[in-house]
Formats: C-alpha cells, sequence, structure tokens
C-alpha cells in the first residue's frame, strides 16, 4: 500500500483541460487540497468544482506561466489557502505547429516561454515554501518529442521539451539537500482534446506505430505524477518516466508487423 497523499496541497499549472485537468482530478481523489490554476479563471474554477463535486478540496487561480509576479502570486495563494506547498505539477504547455522557414521569431519564443521558462517561474515561485519545510515534490510534464523523437512543425516544442529535462536534472541537484526531488513525466500520444483536433487520420497513423496499439489515457500520465509525488518515491530524483506504450521501442514499423 502507498502512503496516502491526503491533506497534502497541490499545485497544477495548465490545469483547466487535457492532462493537466486529469492530473489536477488525480490528486483530488486521492485527498489533496489542489490549486487548480489556468490564465483564465473561470475555466479554473470549473475544474475546481468538479474536484469539489467529487468530494475533493480545490480552488481556482488564474495565472500567466510566462509571467514571474503570476507565478508569485499563485504559490502565496496556495500557501494562503492550503498552509504551504507540497506539491507542484508544473504541467502549462502550448504545441502550435510551424515548420521551419514557415516558424516565426514570436512563434517560437511563445513556445519557450511558456513550456521551458514557465516550468522555471513556477518552480522558482515554490521554492520558498518547499525549502522552509524542507520536502517537496517538483513534476514536470515533459514529451518524447524532442528528448526522444522529433515531429515535423515541433522543432519549438521539442527543443522546449528537451530543455526542460536539462533543467530538471541540475535542479534535482541542487534541491536535494532541502528535501525536494524534481522528475519529470514524459508523455507519449495522449488521447486529449489537442490531439483529436490533429484528425482522425494521424489519431490512426499513432495507434498503428504504438505496440500497444492504442493511445495512452490522461489518467496513465496522471497516474505517473502520481507516484512522483509519493512517499514511496522519496529516492528517487532527476528523472525521466516515459509513459507511451512503447511508442519509442521499434525501430521502424516493420518491428510491429505480426
Amino acid at each position: 500500500m502507498f502512503t496516502s497523499l491526503k491533506g497534502r496541497s497541490v499545485i497544477v499549472t495548465g490545469a483547466s483541460k487535457g492532462i493537466g485537468r486529469g492530473i489536477a482530478m488525480r490528486f483530488g481523489s486521492a485527498g489533496c487540497k489542489v490549486l487548480v490554476t489556468s490564465r483564465t479563471l473561470s475555466d479554473a474554477q470549473a475544474v475546481a468544482a468538479e474536484i469539489a463535486a467529487a468530494g475533493g478540496n480545490a480552488l481556482g487561480f488564474a495565472a500567466d506561466v510566462t509571467s514571474q509576479a503570476g507565478m508569485q502570486a499563485m504559490a502565496e495563494a496556495a500557501v494562503k489557502s492550503f498552509g504551504g506547498i507540497d506539491i507542484l505539477c508544473a504541467n502549462a504547455g502550448i504545441f502550435p505547429a510551424a515548420k521551419l522557414g514557415d516558424m516565426s521569431e514570436a512563434d517560437f519564443d511563445a513556445v519557450i516561454a511558456t513550456n521551458l521558462k514557465g516550468a522555471f517561474l513556477a518552480v522558482s515561485a515554490c521554492l520558498p515554501s518547499m525549502k522552509a519545510k524542507k520536502s517537496g515534490r517538483i513534476i514536470l510534464t515533459s514529451s518524447i518529442t524532442g528528448p526522444l523523437t522529433g515531429y515535423p512543425g515541433w522543432a519549438h516544442y521539442g527543443a522546449s521539451k528537451a530543455g526542460q529535462l536539462g533543467f530538471m536534472r541540475t535542479a534535482a541537484i541542487e534541491l536535494a539537500r532541502f528535501g525536494i526531488t524534481v522528475n519529470a513525466v514524459s508523455p507519449g500520444n495522449i488521447a486529449t482534446e489537442g490531439l483529436a483536433g490533429m484528425g482522425q487520420d494521424y489519431v490512426r497513423q499513432m495507434e498503428a506505430s504504438i505496440p500497444m496499439r492504442r493511445l495512452g489515457s490522461i489518467m496513465d500520465i496522471a497516474n505517473a505524477a502520481l507516484f512522483f509525488a509519493s512517499d514511496e518515491a522519496a529516492y528517487i530524483t532527476g528523472q525521466s518516466l516515459v509513459v507511451d506504450g512503447g511508442q519509442t521501442l521499434p525501430e521502424s514499423l516493420a518491428a510491429l508487423q505480426d
């Protein structure tokens, strides 16, 4: 049996939909106090209301992860409402597609600012509370795209996700003496609103390239984040857990032929 996380304080960024919403809901069902963070307050409050309706404890908060002041306000809200910060799930991310030659400087900067700088700002804002308690769990939502694979149109996204893992490794070293672990979940293709928007042809092609022959679920990622937050994962830091149904294993599609 895993030690209960009931009563622990959790911040989830980018929590209004997709993987972030799933992570917030999962921590809520585990009895955690969840600060659901999104750029739009009504969206954050809607997810918080879902958690509350299921018997959990959650508040919605509006903040932009690219803003240092916004992240500091987020951390202060968690401390004020929940008495501290035990767990940060730095999940916020964007993935607009643009191939090289068409990608503008603004396109590149927007992805790096949200996915990479946003993770740094969220972590930095939560550190004072975690250091004071001499404990904490930081979980980044990375990706297989960038660290392990590539996909046309996502050079900026891949760079941001690979950058997250570089940040994670040094952060894990620096923060270990404070009892704070830093890890990442690296999803493969997960059934979210964003993926559905890429069309059925894309989905079918992805399913065919995954040994388990299906897309992952949001709960597959949320459960991995929950594990990293557990007491049982206390000696794991600086690691990335790939959750992809084996997608990165075959050297070619021929390896999946029956």
